[in-house]
């Protein structure tokens, strides 16, 4: 009976790439793998044929003969190359493709895979959230910080053992820390259970870092935050993060920036933003007020009849970030006070004041009479219209 061709078996075209490949052979073997399809024949006939076309189209050698002599160049009954022997054998096809589905722990190259149970790993990287004032925020400054890590352990140079002795190849796994394991068609690979992927067992472990090979510590560091740097932004400190694995190198820490609410700003970009009480007299007469800002206080001219919500910017007086060559703007906002616990005197002159105002009529305050007037004509149209 002769034999279906193997590039239609998996349902691809002769100039397929590597990895498409892959992921045909894929989706047919968890189509048809006989634990998914417990006593089908059929499936389990499908499943021997697509490994069979997988296992000699990905190896580069038995391909190219494939495709000049067709099955006679790789039938072994004929002279051709033994399935499983090449570059894209049998185990190394199960390796790749299925060692992470069936709880294999990672393919080759990855952390604690085949043969990598001694790699050296690089630490974790660490965040620290530093709360800073505003001026701090705006000015820059330098702080230490105290942060807690993992880090190499000294006594026993980070390999877990105690000094004078050595970590063992493990028994099991042979130093890969993973073990093979065979599940009917499948050669799947597991995290060793004795070395719990290691690759090596220690039979004296370090008496300080009970073989962990390191140990939590408390580091004092010193930080440089530059000036005008915002909630969010990150100073990196390289290679002062957790500590390496198997003598790996250490990650790094970032430094994250949290600005603590001001009395008198609120920041927005490169704008300061304030409000600015004023006296009712002050803003009907006008005067001069002395408003602070993040390097002193200044001045302000402020106008006859000026009314709430007038905003007043002075250029410069904001903040100057990081990501800006020029600095900023504080803009005021006057809020103008109602006087409180009145004498009966004040209470005297402002009736006073008021009488005087109310003969002026729309003069004194135009914006009160504009409202009324708007107000009365809203409401003969409401009136008119419910007549109607």
């Amino acid at each position: 009976m002769s034999k279906r061709d193997y590039y239609e078996i998996l349902g691809v075209q002769k100039n397929v790439s590597e990895d498409d490949l892959k992921k045909a052979f894929r989706r047919l073997a968890m189509k048809y793998h006989p634990d998914r399809n417990p006593d089908n024949a059929e499936a389990e006939a499908k499943f021997k044929e697509a490994k069979e076309a997988y296992e000699i189209l990905s190896d580069s050698q038995k391909r190219a003969a494939y495709d000049q002599f067709g099955h006679a160049g790789v039938d072994t009954s004929a002279g051709g190359g033994r399935p499983g022997n090449g570059q894209g054998g049998f185990g190394d096809i199960f390796e790749d493709i299925f060692g992470d589905i069936f709880g294999g722990g990672g393919g080759r190259g990855g952390r604690g895979g085949g043969g990598g149970g001694n790699r050296a790993y690089r630490g974790s990287d660490l965040q620290y959230n530093l709360e800073l004032t505003l001026e701090e925020a705006v000015f820059g400054t330098t702080t230490d910080i105290r942060v807690p890590s993992l880090q190499s352990c000294e006594t026993c140079n980070g390999s877990g053992a105690k000094p004078g002795t050595h970590p063992q190849t493990c028994p099991t796994c042979h130093g890969n820390g993973q073990v093979r394991m065979q599940q009917g068609f499948f050669a799947i690979q597991q995290t060793c259970p004795h070395c719990h992927g290691s690759g090596k067992i220690i039979a004296d472990p370090c008496p300080d870092c009970h073989g962990q090979g390191r140990k939590e510590k408390q580091k004092t560091l010193s930080v440089r935050i530059p000036a005008g740097v915002d909630n969010g932004d990150r100073v990196r400190l390289a290679g002062e993060g957790e500590g390496g694995v198997n003598g790996g190198p250490a990650g790094d820490l970032y430094v994250q920036v949290f600005v603590k609410a001001h009395p008198l700003f609120q920041r927005d970009g490169d704008t300061l933003h304030c409000e600015m009480p004023i006296r009712f007299t002050t803003a009907a007469l006008g005067g001069e007020l002395e408003v602070p800002t993040l390097e002193g206080k200044i001045n302000l001219k402020i106008p006859a009849e000026t009314q709430t919500g007038k905003q007043f910017r002075l250029r410069g007086k904001g903040v100057k970030s990081v990501r800006s060559a020029t600095a900023g703007d504080l803009i005021c906002r006057v809020i103008v006070e109602t006087p409180v616990n009145l004498t009966k005197r004040q209470r005297e002159l402002l009736e006073e004041l008021d009488t005087s105002m109310h003969e002026g009529g729309k003069k004194h305050s135009p914006k009160e009479h504009g409202w009324t007037d708007k107000a009365k004509s809203f409401f003969k149209d409401l009136f008119e219209g419910d007549k109607k």
